[in-house]
C-alpha cells in the first residue's frame, strides 16, 4: 500500500493546511470552548488580563506537553505506518483528558477531521486509519487526526505542529469573544502575542518523549466538569 502524499510542493501542502485550519472547515471545533466557558462561569476568567493568564499558564503549556507532542509522535508513526503506536497515541490522548466533555470534544473533532481527510483526498493512509480505528475501537483524537492530515498532504512535521498551535489558540480567542467583553483589537493583540511564542513551544514539543507526554490542570478540569451540568451554556464543552 502506497503512502505517498497527495501533494508534493510547498504551496500545495501549505494551502492544504490553511484549508484544514480555517473556521470554514467542518470539524465542529467552533462549537467548543475546551473549558473556557466553565472558567468564565466560575469567575476565574473575567477580562483580557485573566484570559491572557489562562492562555500562557495553561493553554500553551498544555500544547507544549500534550497536544503538540501527540501530533509529533503520530506524524512520525504515520510515516512508517506503525499502527500499534498510532493506537497507543489515540488511547493516550483520551486518557489525558479527565473531564468527559473534553474527551468527547477531541474525539468528535478527531473523527470528523479524519473522515473529511479521507473524503477529500481518497488517500490509502486515511482509509486504513479509519478501518483500523473502527476494528480496534480506538478513540479518535484531534492531534492524531491532524498528524494524519499533514502526512496525506505531504506537510513537514513542524508545519503540521504550527497548524495545530494556530488552530488551538485562535479557536480559544474566538470563543472568548463570545463569552467575554473582548473586542477585535484586544483579541488580535493577544493572539499575536501567543503566536510569537509558537517557535519555542513547537521546538520544545518536538523533544518531548512519549513517556513524558501529559499536562494536568485541576483548575481547568473542575471547571470543565461543572460546565457539564450548567443551567445554560453557549458551547458543548
Amino acid at each position: 500500500m502506497s503512502s505517498d502524499p497527495v501533494t508534493n510542493t510547498d504551496a500545495a501542502w501549505l494551502v492544504g493546511l490553511l484549508q484544514a485550519g480555517d473556521s470554514f472547515y467542518p470539524t465542529g471545533s467552533y462549537a467548543h470552548s475546551f473549558g473556557l466557558e466553565g472558567l468564565v462561569h466560575e469567575g476565574v476568567i473575567r477580562d483580557r488580563a485573566t484570559l491572557r493568564e489562562f492562555l500562557f499558564r495553561s493553554v500553551l503549556p498544555s500544547l507544549r506537553q500534550a497536544e503538540l507532542p501527540l501530533a509529533a509522535q503520530a506524524w512520525q508513526a504515520f510515516g512508517v505506518e506503525d499502527w500499534t503506536r498510532i493506537g497507543e497515541l489515540c488511547r493516550l490522548s483520551a486518557a489525558l483528558k479527565a473531564p468527559a466533555e473534553l474527551r468527547a470534544a477531541s474525539a468528535n473533532i478527531g473523527r470528523q477531521r479524519a473522515e473529511f481527510t479521507a473524503l477529500l483526498h481518497a488517500h490509502p493512509l486515511a482509509g486504513e486509519y479509519l478501518r483500523r480505528a473502527a476494528a480496534e475501537a480506538w478513540p479518535f483524537a484531534a492531534a492524531v487526526s491532524s498528524a494524519l492530515e499533514g502526512r496525506v498532504l505531504g506537510a513537514p512535521r513542524t508545519a503540521v505542529l504550527a497548524g495545530v498551535y494556530y488552530a488551538s489558540t485562535a479557536s480559544l480567542v474566538s470563543a472568548a469573544m463570545k463569552v467575554l467583553r473582548l473586542g477585535q483589537n484586544a483579541s488580535q493583540t493577544l493572539l499575536t502575542e501567543a503566536l510569537g511564542a509558537a517557535p519555542g513551544i513547537i521546538a520544545a514539543a518536538e523533544q518531548v518523549p512519549l513517556e513524558e507526554i501529559g499536562w494536568f490542570n485541576p483548575w481547568l478540569d473542575i471547571a470543565s466538569a461543572r460546565h457539564e451540568s450548567a443551567d445554560s451554556r453557549m458551547f458543548i464543552s
